[in-house]
Order: C-alpha cells, then sequence, then structure tokens
C-alpha cells in the first residue's frame, strides 16, 4: 500500500483526522481534505498535504481533487467522512434549511467526491472507496433525522457503486461506527455516556483508532474482495437492539 494516495474528507477534526494519521503511518500519501482552514495546520502537523473545500459543492470538489492529484498523484483511495449535524429537532420541527444542510454536505457531499475520483480510478483499474455511515442508519437516532437520513442514503450510495464498478477493479464499503469516544461524544453529561455504555456488549466507547483500523483494512488489497458492505464498528451495540433481554432491561431501568 505504501505510496498510493489517498483523500480523507472532514479531517481537521476527530474521527476523519485519526484515519488520516493511521493512512500516513502506513505509508500512504495522504491529502485532509475539509471546509475549516485550520486543516492546514493539522495537515502540517501530519506532515501531509491538504486541500480546503466544501464537499457540498461539485465545482469545488473537482478543483479539490484536481489539485491533490497534481500534486500527489491520482487519487486511489477516498474516504468520505465529512459530516455535519445542523439541527437537533423533533421531526415536526426540524428547519428546513438544516435538513437541506445535511443532506448536501452528508450525503451529496459523498456523492460529488466519488464523482470526482471515479474517473482515474477507472483509468487505472483500482479503487477503494470508504463511506463513513453510522449506526443510526440501521435503528434511526432521536431529534436528528436529517443526520440519520444521510447516514442511511450512504449505504445505498455505496452498493450502487460497488455494483457499477467492482469490474473496474474498485470497491466501495462503508463503515458503521457506534458510540465512539470524539470530542462530541466526551462533551454529553457523564450520566448519559455512562448510561449507553451499558447497552454495548464490549462495555466500553469506541476509539477513533477503531474506525481508522476498519478503514486501514478496506482500503488494503487484503480486502479486495470485499464489495458493497456495512461494516458496523460499534463493540456489538447493534446486537442489542434486537435481543428481547435488552429490550427488557431497558424497559426495566425506565421503570425504576
Amino acid at each position: 500500500m505504501t505510496g498510493r494516495v489517498v483523500v480523507v474528507t472532514g479531517a481537521a477534526q476527530g474521527i476523519g483526522r485519526v484515519i488520516a494519521q493511521r493512512f500516513a503511518e502506513a505509508g500512504y500519501r495522504v491529502a485532509l481534505a475539509d471546509v475549516q482552514p485550520h486543516v492546514a495546520d493539522v495537515a502540517r502537523a501530519l506532515r501531509v498535504a491538504h486541500a480546503v473545500f466544501d464537499v457540498s459543492d461539485p465545482g469545488a470538489v473537482r478543483e479539490g481533487i484536481a489539485r491533490v492529484a497534481g500534486e500527489l498523484g491520482p487519487v486511489e483511495v477516498l474516504v468520505n467522512n465529512a459530516a455535519i449535524v445542523d439541527h437537533i429537532a423533533p421531526v415536526a420541527t426540524m428547519r428546513f434549511e438544516a435538513w437541506q444542510r445535511e443532506l448536501a454536505v452528508n450525503l451529496s457531499g459523498a456523492f460529488n467526491c466519488v464523482q470526482a475520483v471515479l474517473p482515474a480510478m477507472v483509468e487505472r483499474a483500482f479503487g477503494r472507496i470508504i463511506n463513513v455511515s453510522s449506526i443510526a442508519a440501521w435503528g434511526g437516532l432521536a431529534r436528528q433525522a436529517g443526520y440519520t437520513a444521510t447516514k442511511a442514503g450512504l449505504l445505498g450510495l455505496t452498493k450502487t457503486v460497488a455494483l457499477e464498478h467492482a469490474a473496474d477493479g474498485i470497491t466501495c464499503n462503508a463503515l458503521l461506527p457506534g458510540l465512539t469516544a470524539t470530542e462530541r461524544v466526551d462533551a454529553m453529561p457523564d450520566v448519559i455516556r455512562e448510561r449507553a455504555v451499558t447497552r454495548i456488549p464490549a462495555r466500553r466507547l469506541g476509539a477513533m483508532s477503531d474506525v481508522a483500523s476498519a478503514a486501514l483494512f478496506l482500503a488494503s488489497d487484503a480486502a479486495g474482495y470485499i464489495n458493497g458492505v456495512e461494516l458496523p464498528v460499534d463493540g456489538g451495540m447493534h446486537l442489542n437492539a434486537t435481543q428481547l433481554g435488552s429490550r427488557r432491561a431497558a424497559q426495566a431501568e425506565r421503570q425504576r
């Protein structure tokens, strides 16, 4: 894998930054992409390249990917990690503008990036596309309809790209992180975070490095025959939601 070019979107912080760092440590030529200008500082710290663009703008994405290709070479691995939560509210009161913005960044943004890198991948008969979805795509998430809908939409995009381009030597897979120790989760009230951990079979939060390790595997030659999958990285959290015993335990806890 040494020397392959990877672009990680939403890489100025959080999971995206850790994914980028792991790829750099593994010998990839890495470019961080983010709309936040301070991504340049992160890139300098990691000693990698960067590009500043808004993934929701197709023209800006094409220009940004072209700049990366001019500096590092054709993009061979794309990690679509960029995502926002613009408005936390029930469906009935969510602002339409916030809904549109989440769709534009989280789902259309991934589509724009895929379109920008596909021609070079097809030409080289090699490509790895990794879409960072969420376990919420399977089970929903109260008060975050836009985020949940976009993460579910990523699964459909993943499968379609895999179907259309598997014969071109391209794989497209989705990662579904569960509750992960990001900056946002660390800021939760302790009581909420601790209660959530009790519903995770592994009895701990996921580490951002857990997601990064899964991304690194899916980008590797070892994963060349894995295509169109939805891989949860959640310590078994998705299993609890379907177990009768877990539902009874949750009900008993509410009644206490």
